[in-house]
């Protein structure tokens, strides 16, 4: 592993692509044989089609845990309120990350945790304490809207992600696929 490892990086901002690219960084990891740990920050639910191609990465040094209680259903949408069972979730999400901060990973992405201040699902002293319990070597990425300042004043690099234009401002529904 390289002694440059142990940045903290933040994907935010209000256009599309923040887990993406995440995922995208997860990729080249694994590809360089690095240990990567994703975990899902409220977003339970089967329904999200990264997890079907992360499953076949476990076996190439990936491992991934999802929380939140399930948001989208077929026929009524998504979910925008918070139930105590929610919170509940984030509390086990940012235990986890606690206890893989922990382990041999070398890059660990939070998805969404960012976003996690602004919904109430977690305190902004949690993050805050999160990140400056983290191993020196580890590479943390933190995506999600939102993501407040305190966060980004320990970042080392920032991306923030603008919505110039997007279809689902039309009316068009999140597609299978394409956005989850």
């Amino acid at each position: 592993m390289s002694s440059q490892m142990g940045k903290i990086q933040i994907y935010t901002g209000d256009g599309k692509g923040k887990t993406t690219a995440s995922l995208g960084l997860a990729i080249r990891a694994i590809s360089r044989n690095l240990k990567v740990g994703i975990i899902f920050f409220d977003k339970g639910g089967n329904y999200y089609g990264e997890r079907k191609i992360l499953d076949f990465l476990k076996d190439k040094g990936l491992n991934y845990k999802a929380f939140g209680e399930p948001r989208m259903t077929e026929n009524k949408g998504f979910r925008f309120t918070h139930a105590p069972a929610d919170l509940q979730q984030a509390q086990l999400a940012i235990d986890q990350a606690h206890l893989w901060m922990k382990e041999d990973f070398n890059l660990l992405i939070l998805d969404e945790i960012n976003t996690t201040v602004k919904t109430g699902l977690l305190k902004l002293a949690d993050i805050v304490e999160l990140i400056k319990s983290k191993p020196s070597n580890l590479e943390l990425v933190l995506t999600g809207r939102y993501c407040p300042p305190e966060v980004m004043e320990l970042a080392d690099l920032i991306t923030e992600m603008k919505l110039v234009k997007h279809y689902i401002s039309t009316g068009q529904a999140a597609r299978k696929g394409i956005e989850y």
